[in-house]
């Protein structure tokens, strides 16, 4: 799906930076051709400040998506959700990132859940980044507890995973 859009855009190169931040951010385009996040704007010149482009590119973008039924569609409709991997450690929480040797692999989320929970740990929140927006995509697990090293050693044996790294 994500390449879909992406190659709606693949000829403006500026106008796909901002498909990509709006993805990434979870921002929307409201029917006014405003992104929000919600019921908050965001101004176009700063939206076009974070990657870089002229606000006009945002205005243009926006004017594509209201434009085309399933972007409108999409982008009315796409949400935010508060990551907790950078303020686990202020609410007591563990943060465990595997990095997968192939993102599009099936199973990984659902191996390294059962491996968790196997543990007796409970998942506070599971995110993964979409290998379509992310160049380095990532799992990240957040838990209750602390995580065992056997625990680490179980999932780097897993097929898919290259990497392990608890914060």
């Amino acid at each position: 799906m994500w390449s879909k859009i992406l190659s709606k855009f693949e000829k403006h190169p500026a106008q796909e930076k901002v498909i990509k931040l709006l993805l990434e951010r979870g921002f929307q385009v409201n029917d006014e051709g405003r992104v929000v996040s919600g019921g908050i704007e965001i101004p176009h010149t700063q939206v076009a400040g974070e990657i870089d482009v002229d606000r006009r590119v945002v205005d243009s973008t926006c004017e594509v998506i209201l434009g085309d039924k399933t972007l409108a569609s999409i982008f009315r409709n796409i949400h935010t959700i508060p990551f907790l991997k950078d303020v686990a450690p202020e609410l007591g929480l563990q943060v465990l990132v595997i990095t997968p040797g192939d993102a599009s692999r099936t199973g990984i989320l659902g191996n390294v859940a059962s491996a968790v929970a196997h543990r007796g740990l409970s998942i506070r929140q599971a995110v993964t980044d979409d290998p379509y927006l992310a160049e380095h995509p990532q799992l990240t697990i957040i838990t209750d507890n602390k995580i065992p090293g056997d625990l680490v050693d179980e999932l780097m044996k897993m097929p898919g995973v290259k990497g392990v790294t608890i914060f």
